[in-house]
């Protein structure tokens, strides 16, 4: 498989993930948690994007922005396959959701910021191709960010799943933008 194939893969989990969070696709098994699954293979699979993606100094910034938020999402879906092992035990997931706020070690790295860095490296790998394709890079920046908006503000999963739509879709069509006659990155694909 090319770069190109494990970026469209793991493009096509992340959406189907945010799906499963949005509740628009039935949880299909009380036994796995495809979800998060989805959602876990997604973004490994993003990490592709780094390799997709000329190699600027803006976009070695978004590489390790997107690394660590690769590296948050396992951990964050890590903490989900937990929680969801408890079943219907809702003291126990209370319990368990406690300790995890009260942790700063846990909580920052691996709830509430570091996850956003995959949306904000890949949001900066767009703003790269601003100038030549300005539309693309803007669905990628404003879905990356409405997808947090949604999420922390709105707590709105249709809005989520639309935000990510969008982001998704940037990023798709990003990945075969015409170069002056070529594919971007022809070596990698």
């Amino acid at each position: 498989m090319k770069t190109k194939h494990f970026c469209l893969i793991g493009l096509l989990f992340f959406l189907i993930s945010y799906l499963f969070f949005s509740n628009l696709l039935p949880s299909l098994s009380e036994s796995i948690d495809f979800a998060h699954w989805f959602n876990l293979i997604g973004a490994c699979l993003l990490v592709s994007f780094n390799d997709a993606f000329p190699k600027t100094r803006i976009n070695k910034v978004a590489s390790v922005l997107t690394t660590f938020g690769v590296v948050a999402h396992i951990g964050l879906c890590t903490i989900d396959f937990i929680m969801s092992s408890y079943g219907n035990n809702e003291i126990a997931k209370e319990a368990l959701s406690h300790q995890i706020t009260i942790s700063p070690l846990i909580f920052y790295p691996f709830v509430a910021v570091s996850p956003s860095l995959l949306f904000v490296g890949l949001a900066i790998h767009a703003f790269s191709f601003i100038k030549k394709e300005m539309v693309k890079s803007l669905m990628v920046i404003i879905g990356s960010i409405a997808v947090g908006f949604s999420f922390f503000i709105l707590k709105n999963g249709i809005w989520m799943f639309l935000s990510c739509f969008i982001f998704v879709l940037g990023l798709g069509l990003l990945l075969f933008k015409k170069e002056e006659g070529t594919q971007l990155s022809k070596a990698n694909f």
